[in-house]
């Protein structure tokens, strides 16, 4: 006797649909699984024949043979379970059921629970391109896969729950949750910008960045408040929409964060400086997104960038230009989003007072080794570079309402983002992301604009990136001013920003 019932495995951001083949025949009592499945999924045969007993289900004292077709595609991770537990049930005339259009998506318990799985909103896309027209998931599952509109969802919490749905003998009605809402505030525990003493400088540079998408480093010596900042950052994002929440559950539900709950606020990530490199960029046998990813439509904030791993920097080349992530294996190549804003810090030099009151304790060979882990290409993607001076202490502790808040600040974010909107026709493409054809459509750039920044280039030897770097960055001003094109207010404004980056990058102990 044979039966076939249906499932996926997770690959990226998406999944396959994968068949999963049973077959009873005469022989010991023993269960094979074929079809280069790895270890979590030959360790299924041990959950489901506990999972049977434990159900009051017969396990059939035959032969089982399982097959996970394509043959040629490695199988990973546990959501392959229930599909196969349906398969016996199909093979063994337990359960007579068409399962022509389903899927069977989780993890069984030795118990015969049904636990939740990674990658559920990934999974249950791909089967609606499949054309399948129900999905058996983990009940634990559902807030995420209620995101998916056109399928039908049958939440599940054991074995024995799908038995006497499939025989008719107690059935399950679909669920539809709406779960998710924008939020008017991004996070209440998230530092209000006000709270930072002086810096208006800086303020001011992370407004630019939060309206056009753009990336700030973040210098000055320790104890000025460039962490505060970056962690302040974040409030001035505007709420995650419904497409992006959906992108950023996905994601970390592949990773195992949070693989029940939907994300609706904006990431923010921050690895400590001895992170290893496969997880900040992702990777592993079978791939995982990293934080790079993580941050995916949020922020990734690596404090003390110059302390980072060489290769850890550098691999910020292709997420920064392309805002993907490649990750390539001998069995094929993995590709997930990366769309995020950096927002970076650095000392001056190892002991943070080089170029300051205090003295620096730094030779000169320790500070020149120390500025050149970040590479020119490195230096070239970093869209603004924003010095943090030291305060005067007397100005902690006065009680000031002059300083505006971050609800206040993240007001005009959003409504220089509508105007960005209109411009791309797409609410999820910023300023930031123009290729160069939509720079030279869309910019505007008034003609004095364009002889500043042609007469800067020269002087400040920009490189190409660079120049196209800063223009964007005026578009982002001249949003913020309501201004149709960029004129040379913006533009003086944007190119004082690279400067600061040129100065930062030379040195001369």
């Amino acid at each position: 006797m044979s039966a076939k019932s249906l499932s996926v495995i997770s690959s990226g951001m998406t999944g396959i649909v994968i068949d999963v083949e049973c077959q009873l025949s005469k022989g010991l009592p023993s269960m094979t699984i074929v079809g280069i499945a790895s270890k979590a999924v030959d360790e299924s045969k041990e959950r489901i024949r506990s999972a049977f007993i434990n159900s009051n289900l017969a396990f059939p004292r035959k032969r089982i043979t399982i097959n996970l077709a394509p043959g040629d595609i490695p199988k990973d991770g546990t959501g392959i379970d229930l599909a196969i537990a349906s398969a016996i049930l199909f093979a063994s005339e337990q359960v007579h059921f068409d399962p022509a259009d389903s899927v069977f998506i989780g993890e069984l318990g030795l118990e015969g629970a049904v636990r939740p799985v990674r990658g559920i909103i990934g999974k249950i896309l791909r089967a609606k391109e499949s054309g399948i027209k129900q999905c058996f998931i983990p009940y634990a599952n559902l807030k995420q896969a209620s995101l998916i509109e056109g399928i039908t969802l049958y939440p599940i919490s054991s074995l024995q729950e799908l038995y006497l749905h499939l025989t008719g003998t107690e059935v399950l009605t679909s669920s539809k949750l709406n779960y998710f809402e924008e939020q008017t505030i991004p996070n209440t525990n998230t530092i209000d910008i006000c709270e930072v003493a002086g810096q208006v400088t800086a303020k001011r540079a992370l407004e630019i960045a939060a309206t056009g998408g753009h990336n700030v480093l973040l210098s000055g010596p320790p104890g000025t408040g460039k962490s505060m900042l970056a962690k302040a950052f974040r409030g001035l994002l505007p709420p995650l929409s419904l497409t992006e929440a959906i992108e950023v559950t996905q994601l970390h539900s592949l990773a195992g964060i949070d693989v029940e709950s939907m994300i609706t606020l904006r990431p923010f990530r921050s690895p400590h400086h001895t992170a290893s490199n496969t997880s900040i960029v992702g990777g592993g046998q079978y791939p995982r997104p990293g934080e790079i990813s993580l941050s995916h439509r949020g922020v990734l904030f690596l404090d003390e960038l110059p302390e980072f791993h060489r290769a850890t920097i550098e691999a910020l080349r292709q997420p920064l230009e392309d805002r993907v992530i490649t990750i390539a294996r001998s069995r094929g190549n993995i590709e997930f989003p990366a769309n995020f804003m950096l927002i970076a810090t650095a000392n001056p030099c190892p002991c943070g007072y080089y170029g300051t009151a205090t003295e620096c304790s730094c030779p000169a060979s320790l500070i020149e080794r120390y500025q050149r882990k970040l590479s020119g290409p490195i230096i070239d993607r970093i869209d603004m570079f924003i010095p943090v001076h030291e305060i005067n202490h007397a100005e902690l502790l006065q009680v000031t309402h002059s300083q505006e808040t971050s609800s206040t600040i993240r007001k005009r974010v959003e409504q220089a983002r509508v105007v960005q909107e209109s411009r791309f026709g797409n609410p999820l493409e910023l300023n930031a992301q123009m290729n160069n054809k939509q720079i030279r459509k869309m910019a505007l750039l008034s003609s004095s604009a364009t002889d500043l920044l042609n007469t800067a280039s020269e002087k400040l030897r920009i490189s190409a990136r660079n120049y196209m770097r800063i223009i964007k960055v005026a578009r982002t001003i001249a949003d913020l001013d309501s201004s149709p094109t960029i004129e040379v207010a913006h533009m003086s404004e944007a190119l004082q920003y690279r400067h600061k980056q040129a100065e930062l990058s030379r040195i001369s102990a």
